[in-house]
């Protein structure tokens, strides 16, 4: 069963989600050539803590990190290192917090310095994507209607829709039910209630959809070696319409 979120848990949210949009957005301000991945997540787990919050990801599942740090065709779960950003890169930030037991979750792809038009037409896709999904995220439309609209901006750009990776409902679990896919037909699948929160992350390639893991375990990758872009928000289903909670 898909959790309702009341309103009281819903104003919760609404300032965890607030705490963490301004936290993403310091982070992508630090985003230049010379810094290191692991300097963007020693900045990511100090802003989160000085806000009374606590990393989502470090220790999930073992994972090392406070975000997720993933350059060129890395697709997501990038593990920050002492690797430093270059004139031409993209990176993709993918970032969560706890607040007050309830989980926040953002992601964005920020150009390091000036980037290929290709690389620049990627990270627009990806993000207008995001929010033409959005759009569908309201009472009496399927689940599949969000997929099914971030997938069409996507493929009428020439680029293609990581399958092997989806969105998620969020709450008082960093993961919940359901899964939102980038891709399908619409008019399938659970009908969207008000009182859902649910985030929404499309990750797009340049070349093929396929994806590899590292030898680390986590780090995904584009099996071509071609750019990868991450967008996404926390948003709740409300009786306004969608409603980002991860808005700066």
């Amino acid at each position: 069963m898909i959790p309702l979120k009341s309103k009281k848990e819903l104003q919760v949210m609404r300032t965890a989600g607030g705490i963490l949009a301004l936290v993403m957005q310091k982070i992508k301000d630090a985003v230049s050539p010379g810094i290191t991945t692991q300097g963007l997540d020693s900045l990511a787990e100090e802003l989160i803590k000085k806000e009374n919050a606590e990393p989502a990801f470090k220790g999930y599942k073992g994972y090392p990190a406070t975000i997720c740090t993933s350059v060129n065709h890395q697709v997501v779960h990038g593990i920050p290192s002492g690797l430093k950003l270059k004139e031409g890169d993209i990176i993709s930030l993918d970032l969560g917090l706890k607040y007050k037991g309830f989980y926040s979750d953002i992601a964005v792809t920020v150009p390091v310095g000036k980037v290929s038009s290709e690389a620049k037409k990627l990270i627009e896709t990806t993000s207008d994507s995001l929010y033409e999904g959005i759009k569908h995220a309201k009472e009496g439309s399927h689940l599949s209607d969000i997929s099914w609209a971030v997938q069409g901006i996507v493929e009428q750009n020439g680029f293609s829709v990581v399958r092997q990776f989806v969105g998620h409902g969020i709450g008082k679990n960093l993961h919940e039910e359901p899964e939102i896919a980038n891709f399908g037909r619409p008019r399938q699948g659970p009908v969207i209630k008000n009182g859902m929160v649910l985030a929404i992350e499309p990750m797009v390639n340049i070349g093929t959809w396929e994806c590899e893991i590292l030898q680390d375990g986590w780090t995904a990758v584009t099996k071509d070696r071609r750019l990868s872009a991450h967008f996404e928000h926390t948003i709740a289903v409300t009786e306004n319409g969608p409603e980002i909670l991860t808005k700066s």
